[in-house]
């Protein structure tokens, strides 16, 4: 595992050395969009401002189970409002770095819901239908999202060259450097969705290839078919683009399962190891792994495993895989090698958690050369 101060100050000359190509690389992104309410639940309160928050999900389990055969009341304390969804989180994100960022998702329907104007400011966003809703009840050591799923079934191919329109979709599809494709658990019609772009879309691609990057997010709750129905298509992709398939470390075993593999030991080496098969399973350019303390990338059965910084309270949880995931593929479009690019997904997150907003690319220079211990 990469955890050295003089790969952090040689990676942070090289993202300095690049940071003026930033703003020309583009990206296009969706599907999806929520409003998500961040919430404390209360384990006692002292007045109408001071509390004492539930501070883990096991601790918050042991109340639930002692309400069984009884009842119980929930206090949830709201901390911010702001955009969610993967999509969004990360298009958000990217725009923060610099890139030029065209948005297609579920942000409201026909006006797009206030929460989204700040992204609105930073990105050009589009939506074709309402936004679900999310509640993420943040811990310490985790996080319960706990989601409104009903206005995500409109986000479907018919809606897409209705609302939107195809030939707008085909033109950003077919120029932009990045295209992301996240929440495919979330959305119904995604797999649907993909399977028209490569029938109607990838036929008439010209030019270099492009990087393509998906987010499952969390399939636990998809059938094994469905699972292994959507990885077939994203691994068709790979024959345009260099395909990046990004999971945490939950993903990553639920995949693995979903692949035969055993579940991996509870380390580094066993998930690299994991991480590995399922690469070389599928046939993509590059896995992208993200535990909590550390990341990892696969290419070509390789490995590239690299230390997060150290954070033991952060402000907020929520969204910072998202995060990860557009300082990887920024580093991946800037032609970083995987470790490189690694650092600057878990410095673009580790900014985001400690601030709980989202870097610029300078910020991650100071990151690398001023690297966090607690």
């Amino acid at each position: 595992m990469l955890d050295s101060s003089t790969f952090r100050h040689t990676a942070a000359d090289q993202l300095a050395a690049a940071a003026g190509r930033v703003p020309q690389l583009t990206a296009f992104v969706g599907l999806d969009g929520f409003v998500d309410e961040i919430l404390h639940v209360v384990d006692k309160r002292y007045d109408s401002v001071r509390y004492d928050r539930v501070p883990t999900i096991a601790a918050y389990a042991s109340r639930l189970a002692a309400a069984a055969g009884k009842s119980t009341n929930v206090e949830l304390v709201n901390i911010m409002t702001k955009l969610g969804g993967n999509g969004p989180i990360m298009g958000n994100a990217l725009a923060s770095l610099g890139l030029g960022v065209t948005y297609l998702g579920s942000l409201g329907y026909p006006a797009i819901h206030p929460v989204f104007a700040p992204f609105q400011k930073r990105a050009q966003v589009h939506s074709i239908c309402g936004a679900g809703l999310t509640d993420a009840l943040e811990f310490e050591d985790g996080k319960l999202m706990v989601g409104k799923h009903y206005t995500l079934k409109e986000v479907n191919w018919a809606n897409i060259c209705e609302r939107f329109g195809k030939e707008a979709f085909t033109t950003q599809f077919g120029r932009a450097d990045l295209v992301g494709f996240v929440n495919w658990t979330m959305l119904p019609y995604m797999s649907e969705i993909w399977a028209a772009v490569q029938r109607e879309i990838l036929p008439t691609l010209t030019g270099p290839r492009r990087k393509i990057f998906f987010d499952l997010a969390d399939p636990e709750k998809r059938t094994a078919d469905d699972i292994r129905h959507a990885l077939d298509l994203i691994s068709k992709f790979q024959t345009a683009f260099d395909v990046i398939l990004g999971l945490n470390e939950k993903e990553a075993i639920e995949i693995g399962r979903v692949l035969g593999f055993a579940a991996p030991s509870d380390d580094w080496e066993g998930l690299s190891a994991l991480s590995i098969a399922i690469q070389k399973r599928l046939a993509v350019d590059t896995l992208v792994v993200h535990p909590v303390t550390y990341a990892l990338a696969v290419s070509q059965g390789q490995a590239s495993v690299v230390a997060g910084p150290t954070c033991v309270k952060p402000k907020i949880t929520t969204g910072a895989g998202d995060h990860f995931n557009s300082g990887f593929c920024l580093g991946k479009l800037l032609g970083f090698d995987n470790a490189t690019a690694v650092l600057c997904g878990v410095s673009t997150s580790g900014h985001y958690v400690r601030t709980a907003e989202s870097p610029q690319v300078s910020d991650l220079v100071h990151l690398m050369r001023n690297w966090p211990t607690a």
